[in-house]
């Protein structure tokens, strides 16, 4: 009897998933596929063809894929390999608590539902809007106290959550912060007020959970470069972690106090498009190193806590890997030795979780044209399935008291 199995059923986005079939006719060759709606109703799939054993059974953790979207053992291709079906949307989720995504898994005639992006149902979420902050705090299970982060994501605006409540299930407090084009936030990001996220630091260290004296902040593309900005500036902030970011002050001025830094100038004359037509924003930033930009490049020497940047090779929104080691060598121009660079060759610039596919171009807010983000689909994901483990034990290593049970 043919038997199509996902092992377990139903499971955390990052959590792996063990697929197996028996009952095939000896060495038959068979496709897999899979297909997931997200929130708008856009279809994602993917296959890939394998071969059954002489028992006429089939183990995805120890068969390789002969073709389709990926080749070779890879036990979570299907889930990491899945493309749209409409040109240049992006797989993302914003109800993270209560419609978990339901991953349809077909072989011929037999079908397998499999339930992935729940949160733990004892993950408490918490709407925050207090003073001028914005977001949501995601709270693991216990009393507490727990090692704080704040997420920021980049120039998509809104609020996030699907980082924030995976963290939180594996014992982190995080606050999803949205920063502009979100309830009664600014619609457009015309300027980054730093003070704006020295409350959210507060507000989030306040917490009766949430553990003494300083906090993490994890954060991506525009959202990493405000949190290198709140790790050089904000004595709240105890560790960092910038995921294809910039080490200076771009399209936008900061401002902090009595402080504005000045954004360095962009060239739209640099701008490239790829033949998909999407837009490749590489090149397009001034070079923090020339002398008339160092007026806007952070001064990442003041930062309090160690920061680990994460870098895509392939990433073609931004010149990350240039960022980072720019911001490297200023460290140990100044004799400290807290940055550690994770380079990833075949990741592009939206790196997420573990076994979410790679979202290669698509629209952005404020653009006329799709986005250029790079990537090939099986380095970026393993680029992503290691550096989330990279990011845990970073956080912890440096925000975790000893008494803790993390």
């Amino acid at each position: 009897m043919l038997q199509l199995t996902a092992t377990p059923a139903s499971a955390l986005a990052d959590e792996p998933v063990h697929i197996q079939v028996t009952g095939l006719p000896p060495l038959q060759t068979v496709t897999l596929m899979a297909s997931v709606k997200d929130e708008k109703g856009n279809l994602y799939q993917s296959r890939a063809f394998y071969r059954a054993s002489k028992a006429g059974e089939l183990d995805l953790k120890q068969a390789p894929a002969l073709g389709g979207h990926y080749v070779g053992v890879h036990p979570m291709g299907l889930f990491w390999s899945l493309k749209p079906e409409k040109a240049f949307e992006r797989l993302s989720k914003k109800d993270v608590m209560n419609s978990p995504f339901w991953i349809t898994l077909d072989l011929y005639d037999s079908v397998y539902l499999q339930k992935s992006g729940e949160v733990q149902p004892r993950v408490q979420r918490v709407q925050i809007r207090e003073g001028r902050v914005r977001g949501a705090l995601f709270l693991p299970p216990g009393k507490g106290p727990f090692p704080g982060l704040i997420d920021l994501f980049g120039g998509i605006g809104g609020l996030v959550e699907y980082r924030a409540s995976l963290l939180a299930a594996h014992g982190f407090a995080v606050l999803a912060l949205a920063y502009f084009a979100y309830a009664d936030l600014p619609k457009q990001l015309q300027e980054v007020d730093l003070e704006y996220f020295e409350e959210a630091a507060n507000l989030l260290l306040a917490h009766p959970k949430v553990q003494k004296p300083g906090i993490g902040v994890i954060s991506v593309s525009k959202g990493a470069e405000i949190g290198l900005a709140m790790a050089c500036y904000l004595k709240e902030v105890a560790a960092t972690v910038c995921i294809n970011g910039c080490n200076a002050i771009f399209e936008f001025p900061l401002r902090y106090r009595d402080l504005l830094i000045t954004p360095i100038p962009s060239f739209p004359e640099r701008m490239e498009f790829n033949i998909m037509g999407a837009l490749c924003l590489r090149h397009y930033k001034g070079n923090p190193r020339d002398e008339l930009n160092q007026h806007s490049v952070l001064p990442i020497e003041k930062a309090q806590g160690p920061i680990l940047f994460i870098i895509g090779e392939d990433d073609e929104c931004f010149n990350s890997r240039e960022y980072a080691e720019q911001a490297l060598d200023q460290l140990r121009r100044h004799g400290r030795s807290s940055g550690r660079l994770l380079l990833y060759p075949g990741a592009g610039h939206l790196l997420e979780p573990p076994y979410w596919p790679l979202c290669y171009a698509s629209w952005s807010r404020g653009l006329f044209c799709p986005l250029l983000w790079g990537g090939d689909p099986a380095g970026h994901a393993a680029a992503q399935e290691h550096a989330w483990g990279e990011i845990q034990k970073f956080f912890r290593q440096h925000l975790v008291q000893s008494r803790s049970t993390l």
